[in-house]
């Protein structure tokens, strides 16, 4: 029996304290939702990095009914995300849903250390007066972030000032009551190779453990640097993937 999920407590002990399922249950803000089904457990969110997510744990047997029940209830618009496995298996058994990419999921659970730096620039949180600066900086070195000034969900912007001019910044964006998210990473060129943008990571994973008990953030299998990055300061990786209904 498919059983609705109403509080934070429930999502929690259903699905293990996956960070993955608390994250995209938000929560269970105004508009998140969230069902278990034997092994089987699916939290969803509209607006959530760019998207309406719906992440789904379990084995197929009871996922597949499970994710038809959210998609019924919630509309074709929820993309799934999961372990590529389940995503793989669920895709194969709903009508209509076809896996989309594959990239990984990253946890942090303690919080990274901060070492002194050697010279004189610091990395803080930066004043709302600074969003042009972060989002001509992007523009031109991170065209393809999710995590922009202004966007629905992204809440503050950390950076680090170089020579006058910013050189790196991320943000803390869709964060989860008890997950902190990291997007948005980006250095400027003329200041890349220099461990500037690692700099800002490690101090923003810091701040996000602190502030919500743990990080996570979303990165391309293929972007070799920022998983040395991550797995540096001490994030765990998992490969999900993500799906779509199609037309």
């Amino acid at each position: 029996m498919i059983h609705e999920l109403t509080s934070p407590a429930q999502v929690r002990a259903a699905c293990g304290d996956d960070d993955l399922l608390m994250w995209a249950a938000q929560g269970l803000r105004p508009g998140a939702r969230a069902w278990s089904l034997g092994d089987a457990v699916v939290t969803a969110a509209p607006d959530l990095a760019r998207r309406a997510r719906l992440a789904v744990s379990g084995g197929t047997a009871s996922a597949v009914p499970l994710v038809r029940h959210a998609l019924a209830e919630l509309g074709p618009a929820y993309r799934p995300l999961g372990e590529t496995r389940t995503i793989a298996e669920v895709a194969a058994k709903v009508e209509g849903m076809e896996v989309a990419g594959e990239f990984s999921w990253m946890s942090l659970l303690r919080e990274p250390a901060v070492p002194v730096p050697a010279d004189e620039l610091e990395v803080g949180w930066l004043p709302g007066e600074a969003s042009p600066e972060v989002a001509a900086l992007l523009t031109d070195f991170a065209p393809e972030s999710y995590a922009v000034p202004g966007a629905a969900g992204v809440t503050r912007w950390a950076g680090l000032r170089a020579e006058g001019k910013l050189a790196a910044v991320a943000a803390d964006a869709w964060s989860a009551p008890d997950v902190g998210l990291l997007a948005g990473v980006a250095t400027a060129g003329p200041f890349r190779g220099r461990g500037l943008g690692e700099r800002v990571c490690r101090w923003v994973s810091r701040e996000l453990v602190h502030a919500y008990g743990r990080a996570a953030l979303m990165v391309d299998d293929d972007n070799g640097p920022a998983l040395g990055v991550y797995t540096r300061i001490g994030y765990t990786r998992r490969g999900i993937a993500a799906a779509g209904i199609t037309p």
